[in-house]
């Protein structure tokens, strides 16, 4: 460090050639800061202006902007331009006119982007056509550079008709339509179909004013869809639906056409308005039917393939175009309802009958059951009336069961013919769909197809002891299985057999009435062979046994009273009359 004492005054200073001192009022100072602050322009915050490149280094730019500072920016901010240069005007952004350092901070970058928002919006109001640069490609489509600011362009929106590879279009300059805008999320969306849209309308419409029905062109496979194929005509697109693709029934348009092949169509209709064509591949070949054997006949067989099937049926492919349908009633000689797939499937080969054969309407019936011998014919000589057989119960009803004998030979029992003795108020108690069954024929009529069984024939109609059994006046012991307040109760007897105890004949001897479960003696009052019908009494089994003793105490007592009012000579013949009545009791 340097010695202070050794510092020696200068000796010929002239300290008077020195103003020291000097001052100002206060109207000086204020007219000399005014003629300051006019030397610099009016700027704010916040705000775009035009600057002056005064500066340029490898890390910054000096940009005056007639402020009492320059602004300095980051180079990196120029790097698209290279060719800056000292004195070229650019655009800045005044983020602070003074931070904390006393420094202007200036943006270039926040000045392109708001000036191309700004550029953005008017041509979005206007539909301006702009260019873009397409950067690249992303999920959906591209991202286009507009203005330096980055836009979306969609893949549906990038041709009218559908684009596969998107590559193709990057690093190239095409021109577009802002579509749509979103200020809060800064998103653009882009359309160069929207600029072809309105000359494809023309050209549409231009191509369909030549367009008439019947007329073969030539197009492009476009799109190909589940339910048809897209082609190009040149301009316009028509719609081949894939039922006029082939005479023959395909699950997939593929199976015809491959995108980008040329094809001919013939135009099938079209709508101006809509501007809708309809087209058919189809209908530039023979019909399949016009190349039917024309021997063909009914009762011919033929053999096909199962390409449709449905509940009701199945449809046959005879040759490519030609279908027969087999309802599913021609399927089997079975009367049941069943469904086509019980029988078919998709796929299969089949011989079968035709039936029906309409070459006008282009219709053929076929059938496969024909193909096996009708189980009715001799019905009388199988099945005959009063032989037993074991069949198969398939469907209920309240008046009885169907049984199946055979495939296609089914048979009624009647609800009165599955027992003797037992009351069956449904099928459903006595059997199960499914189950194995007895039966015995009691009728044949071949005509309808109907067979009558029936299952209690099997044994011997016990109606015929219960009438030596349950004679009328004979009491058995039973059970009651139900009661109704209005009517009576029903009564278990011996045998399984069942009997009816009418209400008023139901009261016991202590004048309660019989309850469900209760054992009690019961007389018969009433049989009914043909009717299969029992009916009982309780009450008779105690008041006739009361009436008996009232029947045997009373002519005795009767007799003794009358002996001793008669005289002498009536002796004789009341004592007669008295043994009489003895014996009769005995």
């Amino acid at each position: 460090m340097r010695d202070i004492k050794n510092i020696q005054p200068l000796q010929d200073f002239d300290w008077g050639a020195v103003d020291v001192k000097q001052s100002y009022t206060s109207e000086e100072k204020e007219k000399l800061q005014q003629a300051y602050d006019k030397t610099f322009g009016t700027i704010g915050d916040q705000q775009l202006a035009e600057g002056t490149v005064v500066a340029i280094s490898d890390r910054e730019v000096v940009v005056n902007i007639d402020f009492k500072s320059d602004g300095i920016i980051p180079a990196a901010e120029f790097r698209y331009n290279p060719d800056l240069k000292v004195g070229d005007k650019v655009e800045v952004f005044i983020e602070n006119q003074e931070d904390s350092n006393g420094q202007l901070l200036l943006s270039h970058k926040k000045a392109r982007i708001l000036k191309s928002w700004g550029r953005v919006n008017e041509a979005y109001e206007s539909g301006e056509i702009i260019k873009g640069y397409v950067k690249s490609r992303t999920k959906g489509g591209l991202i286009v550079d507009v203005f330096g600011i980055e836009a979306f362009l969609p893949g549906s929106q990038i041709d009218v008709k559908p684009i596969r590879d998107y590559d193709v279009f990057v690093d190239k300059t095409m021109e577009f339509k802002i579509v749509k805008i979103n200020n809060e999320y800064k998103n653009i969306v882009v359309s160069h179909k929207a600029l072809i849209e309105d000359e494809i309308e023309a050209q549409k419409a231009e191509i369909i004013s030549h367009l008439e029905k019947g007329q073969v062109l030539e197009g492009t496979v476009k799109n190909i869809t589940s339910y048809g194929v897209f082609i190009d005509l040149g301009g316009v697109d028509g719609l081949i639906h894939i039922t006029d693709l082939s005479w023959g029934r395909i699950n997939n348009p593929e199976e015809i056409v491959h995108l980008d092949d040329k094809i001919k169509v013939v135009i099938l209709d079209f709508d101006e308005t809509k501007k809708r064509i309809a087209l058919g591949l189809k209908q530039l070949t023979p019909h399949p039917w016009d190349q039917l054997d024309e021997n063909l006949k009914v009762g011919d067989k033929i053999k096909g393939k199962v390409v449709v099937i449905a509940d009701y049926g199945a449809f046959v492919e005879i040759i490519p175009g030609v279908e027969g349908l087999i309802h599913v009633t021609e399927m089997s000689w079975s009367q049941h309802l069943r469904t086509a797939h019980d029988f078919l499937k998709v796929g299969d080969d089949v011989e079968a009958v035709i039936l029906t054969l309409d070459r006008a309407e282009r219709k053929m019936s076929l059938g496969i059951k024909q193909l096996m011998p009708d189980p009715w014919i001799n019905i009388s000589e199988k099945y005959p009336v009063g032989s037993k057989h074991t069949a198969t119960v398939r469907n209920f009803t309240n008046f009885g069961i169907f049984v199946e004998l055979e495939e296609g030979v089914d048979g009624l029992i009647h609800i009165s013919d599955l027992s003797w003795s037992k009351k069956i108020k449904h099928p459903a108690e006595f059997t199960k769909i499914g189950e194995k069954i007895d039966v015995v024929v009691l009728e044949v009529d071949p005509e309808n197809r109907r067979l009558s069984l029936g299952h209690k024939q099997l044994e011997e109609n016990p109606w015929d002891v219960f009438e030596t059994i349950f004679t009328v006046g004979s009491v058995h012991e039973g059970t009651v299985t139900s009661v109704n307040e209005k009517s009576g109760a029903v009564v278990n007897l011996p045998y399984g057999i069942e009997g009816f105890c009418p209400k008023g004949q139901m009261a016991k001897e202590d004048k309660s009435m019989p309850k469900v479960d209760e054992k009690l003696p019961f007389k018969v009052i009433e049989f009914q062979k043909e009717a299969k019908r029992i009916v009982l009494s309780h009450l008779r089994t105690w008041k006739q046994e009361d009436e008996n003793r009232a029947k045997k105490e009373n002519p005795v007592k009767k007799l003794n009273q009358t002996l001793e009012k008669t005289t002498l000579g009536d002796i004789d013949v009341l004592a007669s009359l008295k043994e009489e009545m003895e014996k009769k009791e005995n």
